[in-house]
C-alpha cells in the first residue's frame, strides 16, 4: 500500500511539473523566455515620403528603413475615414491606392518591426494642398416649399464648370449619390457639359423618399479640379396624377393613382400655334399671371396680339405653355382649337385643376397638329427619351440602383408665356 501511495504522490508531482513547466518558461540552455515583445521607438524604423504641402494627385509612401519592415500602415482623413494602400511583398514600402482629398490633414499610424526581435508603432501625418479650382453643384428641385413632387419629377444639377472629360465626368457621377425608398433603376444624363438629370427608368412610384446628394469635397475630378461643398436634397413623391391632353378630341382626362379622376373640355393651340405633343412634367403654378402676345413674336395692335392676366395657371413649358382659366373660350372648349398653344379651360375647372396638381405632375399631350415636346432647355421632356438611349448618356454608361451609391449606375430662364 506504501508503495502505491508513493507513486501516486509522485504521479501528482510529476503532472504538477508538467502543468508548471510550460509557466516557469525554463530553456534546456537555462534563458529565461518571457511572452512579451521588447517595445522599440518605431519613428527611426521608418520615413514618410512627405509631410507637408502634398500634391493629392500623386501617392504618399512609407518605407521601412535597413534591416527593418513594416507590420500595418493606417492613413485616416479628419472624417474618419481610411484611406486604401498596397503593402509591398518584402513589407519594406506601402502607398497609397485610394484618392487624397485636397486642403486635408491626414493620420498615418504605422507599426514596424527591426528584425531583431523589436516591434513598435509610431504616429505621424501629412496635409496635402488646396485645390487650384474647385467644383460644386447646384441641385434640384428646389425643395424650399413643400418638398413633395410628382411621379414625373426628374433630379437636376447643375455644375460651377463645364466638365467635357470623359474620366473626369465619370468622377462627377460617382460623387452624385442617389438613394430611395422604396428602390428604383436610374440614370443620369448628361444634358450638355455642366448639366446632368436622373431619372428612373419608370417614373417613380407614389410614397417614395428620395435623397440626392454631392460629395466630392476635396476629391479630384480631373487636373487641377476638385469637389467642392457638399451639397443635399431629399424630396417625396405624391400621388400618381397623370393628365392627357387629346387635342383632336379636344377633352382633357386627369387620372390619379390610375383611376379617372375628371375629364374637362378644353382648346388647345389653332393652326400656326399648335400646341407641343409629348410628355410634360408640371413646372411651377400661378394664381394670376400676365400674358403678352408680344413674347412670343406677335406684334403688339395685330389680329392675333392680346395682353391680359390669367387665372389659374398650371406651366408646363418655360417658354410659356400653360393649363389655365379661358373664360373668353368656353364656346370653342370641347369643339374646336382656338388657343395660342396654350390649354384653356373654363375658370372652374382650371381652378379645380390648379388644385388637384402639383410640381412633378404628368401631362401628355397628344394628336396635337404641333411638334414634340424638346427633351431640354423648355421644361423637362425627359420621359420622351427611350430607356436605352437615356442610359447612354452617361458616363458610367450602366443603370443606377438607388440603394447605393452611384457607382455604376433645367438651362434657360423663364419667358412670358404663350396664350
Amino acid at each position: 500500500m506504501a508503495d502505491r501511495r508513493g507513486i501516486a504522490g509522485l504521479g501528482g508531482i510529476t503532472l504538477a511539473l508538467v502543468v508548471l513547466a510550460p509557466l516557469a518558461g525554463c530553456t534546456s540552455g537555462g534563458e529565461e523566455v518571457t511572452d512579451a515583445v521588447r517595445k522599440v521607438d518605431a519613428a527611426r524604423l521608418v520615413h514618410l515620403s512627405a509631410t507637408d504641402k502634398v500634391d493629392p494627385s500623386q501617392p504618399v509612401t512609407v518605407t521601412a528603413e535597413p534591416g527593418s519592415r513594416l507590420t500595418d500602415v493606417t492613413v485616416v482623413g479628419p472624417d474618419g475615414r481610411i484611406v486604401a494602400g498596397r503593402l509591398s511583398e518584402d513589407q519594406r514600402s506601402w502607398q497609397t491606392t485610394g484618392r487624397l482629398k485636397a486642403a486635408t490633414a491626414y493620420t498615418v499610424r504605422i507599426a514596424a518591426a527591426d528584425g531583431s526581435g523589436g516591434r513598435g508603432e509610431t504616429t505621424s501625418g501629412f496635409a496635402t494642398v488646396a485645390a487650384q479650382r474647385l467644383l460644386t453643384a447646384k441641385l434640384g428641385p428646389d425643395s424650399s416649399g413643400s418638398g413633395v413632387y410628382g411621379v414625373g419629377q426628374p433630379l437636376t444639377v447643375q455644375l460651377s464648370e463645364a466638365v467635357k472629360d470623359p474620366q473626369a465626368r465619370q468622377e462627377v457621377e460617382r460623387a452624385l449619390t442617389v438613394t430611395s425608398q422604396p428602390a428604383v433603376t436610374g440614370a443620369w444624363y448628361w444634358v450638355d457639359d455642366k448639366n446632368l438629370h436622373f431619372r428612373p427608368e419608370a417614373y417613380w412610384p407614389t410614397g417614395t423618399v428620395v435623397a440626392l446628394a454631392f460629395e466630392a469635397t476635396g476629391g479630384r475630378i480631373s487636373d487641377g479640379l476638385y469637389g467642392g461643398d457638399r451639397a443635399a436634397l431629399a424630396m417625396r413623391i405624391g400621388e400618381r396624377v397623370e393628365t392627357v391632353v387629346d387635342a383632336a378630341a379636344h377633352e382633357l382626362t386627369l387620372k390619379r393613382d390610375g383611376q379617372v379622376v375628371r375629364t374637362i373640355p378644353v382648346t388647345t393651340g389653332k393652326p400656326g400655334f399648335d400646341t407641343r405633343n409629348g410628355v410634360k412634367v408640371v413646372l411651377g403654378q400661378e394664381r394670376k399671371v400676365r400674358m403678352s402676345g408680344e413674347t412670343i413674336g406677335i406684334a403688339a395692335g395685330s389680329q392675333e396680339s392680346y395682353d391680359l392676366d390669367v387665372e389659374w395657371a398650371t406651366r408646363v413649358t418655360w417658354s410659356g405653355e400653360y393649363v389655365h382659366a379661358a373664360p373668353w373660350s368656353v364656346g370653342s372648349q370641347g369643339v374646336e382649337n382656338v388657343s395660342h398653344g396654350c390649354t384653356g379651360m373654363s375658370t372652374e375647372n382650371a381652378h379645380w385643376f390648379y388644385q388637384n396638381t402639383r410640381v412633378g405632375d404628368l401631362v401628355t399631350v397628344v394628336n396635337s397638329r404641333g411638334r414634340n415636346m424638346e427633351p431640354f432647355g423648355n421644361g423637362f421632356g425627359d420621359w420622351n427619351i427611350g430607356w436605352g438611349e437615356w442610359v447612354g448618356h452617361s458616363a458610367l454608361g450602366q443603370p443606377v440602383s438607388t440603394t447605393t451609391p452611384a457607382t455604376r449606375a433645367p438651362a434657360g430662364g423663364m419667358i412670358a408665356p404663350q396664350l
